[in-house]
């Protein structure tokens, strides 16, 4: 370590911000549990009861999405690639609109637990059991990951003991799981939104005092090329252009909000589909408040080391720790303080892992468990469910061993779902959008995508992109004091874009290699997507297609979108009415308020809405 000024290391305090965030995450499960007349059924346990008001959801929405990988990864990537990502905030837009337009009014409808059991109504048995134990491989990687990543990094910087936190982590996670059900992952993910809040601010307000003002920030990433908002290069090979950012981001991402089962069930468990639709675009404003946090971070990282890279200089083993170093240098002096953002990134492993968790359980009950054991009580799913949540959560701390065994984190996460996620977006939006899709067309559509995303993403993980694809920026390390290590004074910036730069690359590098799986990670779900919708439709057509006849209920109808404007047709006669009209029937999720007008859908025309 360096003479002059030591790295801050970890106090009594920060531990026991840490376990008091652990401990009210516990409570409130305590709470739930035991609230309301506990967990009676397995609805009330999966869905809490189909009860959800709009904010509260939206925050855990928020708060799932945002694993400490948001919290650790993307601070370091805006400090290695530049504030380029911040172009993810236009791709969020388009996300929730596509999840609240188009897959929201058809799940919500049907009022399904399990997403996958869409697939069963729509296709057959076969193709749900496909998605679902896709589904359950991937969840169970990607958790792995979730756990593992926060523990290495804030291990290597703090001290903090990593297995005993990989553990601590995953037990308080699946005791609150277990007790509380759906009700209690989300009040606490709502906590844990405060939380991340509270750490990412702290983070950013430290640095903006001892950088001295924004604008400091601001014109040392300036001159160190870091604000690169505008790179319009069109070619699908570079990591991060606006053109992969928009197009590759919005497909990874609707994969995982419009489909992926463990947010799905969260905007399912709202009281309406008003509701529903309003706690996507809450989160929207989550979404966007913490990648301003996050991009701010990075910023503030650059400024604060753009002439002494720690990672460059050895202090540090991965980008990943760029942010706990950040942490115990400007905040040495306020005890409890680091705490506090471990606290804020061990709340996002919280967060997803335990939505996780309350999915995998779903899944399990609702797609493997009840159609094989019809009898079973309500009282006996239940418990049932709650098993589950032990056994998954016990998995997920397996997978985190394993995950010790794995490279690159955020790219990691990403190209799984990816892989997976593509794939299974493809085959909800042939059943969606694609009225003549059969089963046949949609299990070979699924294999095919499946098998290109699988070929793309191993190819591009066993040979790495060239450098001039990824375009890391400069880092410099001569402002390094020359005290602690004489030798580390030549300055190691990665050469930025020379192609000749890399002659040991180009042994035995193959077009194969420089093109198809430099293939930028973000397109490894579009490809998916793509190849499974094509695929599906070219088979389906020939397969008889068009002559199966099918319940308008599955398919996204002209009337799903319309019945957002009846808020301000039905205000004047609802208002002096009490609320339940507008709710859109609580009961019976499968039809709206404009439905019980008509029962009779056959003879329903466009023209009555207007």
């Amino acid at each position: 370590m360096d003479a002059t000024r030591g790295i801050g290391t970890f106090v009594v305090w920060d531990y026991v911000v840490f376990a008091g965030m652990l401990l009210i995450s516990a409570v409130i499960g305590i709470y739930y549990a035991f609230a309301g007349g506990g967990q009676q059924t397995s609805k009330d346990f999966l869905m809490g009861g189909r009860r959800m008001t709009a904010v509260p959801v939206a925050l855990s929405l928020t708060a799932s999405f945002m694993s400490a990988v948001t919290v650790l990864g993307t601070p370091s990537e805006v400090y290695r690639f530049g504030a380029i990502f911040s172009i993810f905030a236009i791709t969020y837009f388009f996300v929730v609109a596509i999840s609240a337009e188009v897959f929201l009014p058809v799940f919500y409808k049907l009022g399904i637990t399990s997403t996958y059991e869409y697939l069963e109504l729509r296709f057959n048995k076969v193709v749900r059991l496909c998605g679902t134990v896709l589904f359950i491989v991937q969840t169970i990687l990607y958790t792995g990951i979730v756990i593992y990543a926060p523990a290495l990094a804030l291990n290597q910087v703090t001290g903090f003991d990593l297995w005993g936190a990989v553990v601590a982590t995953g037990v308080v996670c699946t005791f609150y799981c277990t007790l509380g059900g759906l009700k209690a992952v989300i009040w606490t993910d709502v906590f844990q939104v405060g939380i991340m809040v509270a750490g990412f601010a702290s983070v950013i307000i430290q640095a903006t005092v001892i950088q001295g003002g924004i604008s400091t920030i601001l014109n040392d990433c300036y001159n160190g090329g870091r604000l690169n908002f505008w790179n319009f290069d069109p070619n699908p090979l570079q990591r991060h252009t606006f053109w992969t950012i928009i197009i590759g981001g919005t497909f990874t991402w609707t994969s995982i909000y419009g489909v992926n089962q463990s947010q799905v069930q969260r905007y399912i468990s709202c009281k309406s589909r008003f509701q529903a639709k309003m706690s996507l675009y809450i989160n929207l404003l989550g979404l966007w408040a913490i990648l301003a946090c996050s991009v701010l971070c990075g910023l503030a990282l650059y400024s604060r080391y753009h002439d002494c890279d720690p990672w460059t200089a050895k202090k540090v083993s991965a980008p990943d720790q760029l942010m706990p170093y950040l942490v115990l240098d400007i905040l040495q002096d306020f005890p409890g303080l680091p705490g506090l953002f471990v606290a804020c990134a061990y709340s996002g492993t919280l967060s997803t892992v335990s939505s996780s968790i309350n999915a995998l359980a779903a899944v399990t009950v609702e797609d493997l468990i009840k159609p094989h054991f019809r009898s079973l009580s309500e009282r006996s799913l239940s418990w049932i469910s709650q098993g589950m949540s032990v056994l998954f959560g016990a998995l997920c701390i397996g997978m985190a061993a394993l995950a010790s065994l794995m490279g690159a984190l955020l790219q990691a996460a990403l190209s799984i779902f990816g892989m997976v996620g593509g794939p299974l977006l493809g085959l909800f939006a042939l059943g969606i959008l694609v009225p003549f899709a059969n089963s046949i067309g949609a299990l070979v559509g699924l294999m095919a995508g499946f098998a290109v995303s699988l070929w793309v993403g191993i190819g591009a993980q066993l040979y790495p992109p060239l450098p001039e694809r990824t375009m890391p920026l400069s880092l410099e390390t001569y402002g390094c004091n020359s005290t602690y290590n004489v030798t580390n004074w030549v300055t190691t910036t990665e050469m930025p874009f020379s192609t000749s730069a890399f002659p040991v690359h180009n042994v035995g590098r193959t077009p194969l290699m420089d093109n198809w799986y430099s293939l930028s990670y973000l397109y490894f779900s579009t490809l998916g997507t793509l190849v499974t919708v094509f695929m599906g439709m070219l088979i389906s057509l020939p397969t008889g297609g068009r002559k199966q006849n099918l319940d308008r209920r599955f398919l996204l109808t002209k009337e799903d979108f319309l019945s957002n404007f009846d808020i301000f047709k039905k205000k004047h006669i609802v208002s002096y009415n009490s609320h339940p009209v507008e709710d859109g029937g609580t009961d019976n999720p499968a039809f709206n308020h404009i439905e019980l007008n008509f029962p009779d859908q056959s003879g329903k025309m466009s023209g009555t809405h207007l």
